[in-house]
């Protein structure tokens, strides 16, 4: 259920991004009076689920979950229909339009994403506001996540400023845009009462930031472990934990924090038997692991004492702990709106820094790189819109700068030899397109696969 869940935000997601992108090419062709043949959601290799022609364009839906695509008249594009660029060219044909004409119809996907991706980021600020934890809401300090204990922190931490911007807000985000996009160098943080200054290496953060995939924090906030809600008949009711209660320690090792209680607990979880390479790709019955029982320290009140308690899976014992109080900053519409901009364009940048230090090898592409698997990973098993509309906004600001990369199958290729017909007033010939656009579409697959690939390879792995 909960993979369906994901699959099913992620196709709409995409379903939405790509109908709109390829709007942006079809409204304008439409505008100059270029025919549009085919208007598709999804490739439709040999058949398509649904189709039905309107006019002088077939709009259907494909098979395969790849993109999507319109097949505009007299344009050398995967298609690759010879027999049409045989023929004369016609007056409503692409091939036949002024080179400026042609340039807009191009730019008309990724300007769509673009705008949708500072919209939808907009609106989110809008519908929901921001939700942030004030520095001062979090006493406990930070719990370092082993990426941060990497680059330098500590459990305990708190945050002052990230170069010269107050850490006023706890985020990690706000740590990893100074260091990233403003070229932070230091990082003031207090610990044990004293104020110490932190030197950042640029280039190191970038490559262990990138080695995470999304995975992993640099750190969150610590708080102590005060149960706001026991689930009935289970683990942490049956053995007697009532609301209110602090959980100290398990198996004697003090756990004062819930993240310090969270990291014992899994080391005592019942261990699943570790599959083969054949079991984690067909799947298959598995016996239920033997129960585990833990100790667990409690302070209620004034009144200190253990009780056993059996952990479920992952060291689950059905409880729910409060939180530290955040709070909402509101936006009105057009405050929204720059917001959206603002962040929209922080994405980017840190997008296109990452992605210029992965073609330069300082960071691994290995580790770097995703597909759909890690795409999908991002919505989450529950469905929040919210978290859906934010990654779709994310997903259609990446769908835009990819489409603008100078690679021939692209819609930055396109670009880049409608350009330079501009500049130079010669038209590459229509054999140069076709062959450059076959050498781009299979660098395309390539970089498909591969980025699959490694999803597979990780999930095989463990």
């Amino acid at each position: 259920m909960d993979f369906l869940v994901t699959a099913g935000q992620l196709v709409l997601s995409l379903s939405i991004l790509i109908v709109l992108h390829e709007c942006g090419h079809f409204f304008p062709a439409r505008l100059f009076n270029t025919r549009v043949e085919k208007f598709y959601l999804f490739f439709d290799p040999w058949f398509s689920l649904f189709k039905k022609k309107i006019g002088e364009t077939e709009y259907g839906i494909g098979w395969l979950p790849l993109g999507g695509y319109v097949k505009i008249s007299g344009m050398i594009d995967e298609s690759m229909d010879r027999e049409q660029m045989q023929q004369e060219p016609q007056p409503w044909e692409f091939r036949s339009k002024p080179a400026w004409q042609r340039l807009i119809i191009m730019l008309g996907g990724v300007t769509v994403n673009f705008i949708l991706g500072f919209f939808i980021y907009g609106m989110v600020f809008w519908v929901w506001g921001q939700i942030y934890l004030p520095t001062e809401n979090a006493p406990y300090g930070m719990y370092a996540d082993s990426l941060g204990m990497e680059l330098g922190l500590e459990h305990g931490d708190k945050v002052l400023s990230v170069g010269d911007v107050p850490f006023d807000r706890f985020n990690q985000g706000i740590v990893i845009r100074e260091i990233v996009i403003n070229g932070a160098t230091q990082m003031k943080v207090e610990r044990e009462g004293k104020t110490l200054d932190i030197p950042i290496d640029n280039d190191k953060w970038t490559k262990i930031l990138s080695s995470s995939t999304g995975s992993k924090n640099l750190f969150e906030a610590r708080h102590p472990t005060v149960v706001s809600r026991v689930e009935e008949g289970k683990a942490a009711d049956l053995a007697g934990i009532e609301v209110g209660d602090k959980l100290t320690s398990v198996n004697g090792k003090q756990a004062i924090y819930f993240q310090e209680f969270r990291r014992e607990l899994m080391k005592y979880a019942p261990k699943q038997e570790k599959k083969s390479f054949l079991e984690r790709l067909f799947g298959g019955n598995e016996p239920a692991p033997e129960p585990v029982i833990v100790q667990i320290g409690i302070q209620r009140g004034n009144e200190a004492f253990e009780r056993d308690v059996e952990l479920g899976a992952n060291g689950r014992i059905w409880i729910l702990v409060e939180t530290l109080e955040t709070e909402t900053e509101e936006f009105g519409f057009g405050e929204a709106m720059v917001k959206g901009v603002k962040e929209g364009w922080n994405f980017l940048v840190v997008q296109i820094k990452a992605f210029g230090k992965m073609f330069s090898g300082k960071i691994s592409a290995s580790d770097s790189l995703g597909g759909f698997g890690s795409i999908g990973s991002m919505f989450g098993s529950l469905w929040n819109w919210q978290n859906f509309w934010r990654m779709t906004a994310i997903l259609s600001l990446i769908l835009a700068f990819m489409n603008l990369l100078p690679i021939p199958a692209l819609d930055g290729g396109h670009v880049m030899f409608l350009l330079y017909e501009i500049v130079t007033g010669r038209k590459p010939s229509d054999r140069f397109m076709e062959i450059a656009t076959m050498i781009g579409f299979v660098i395309l697959i390539s970089l498909v696969l591969y980025a699959n690939g490694l999803d597979v390879f990780r999930w095989l792995r463990g």
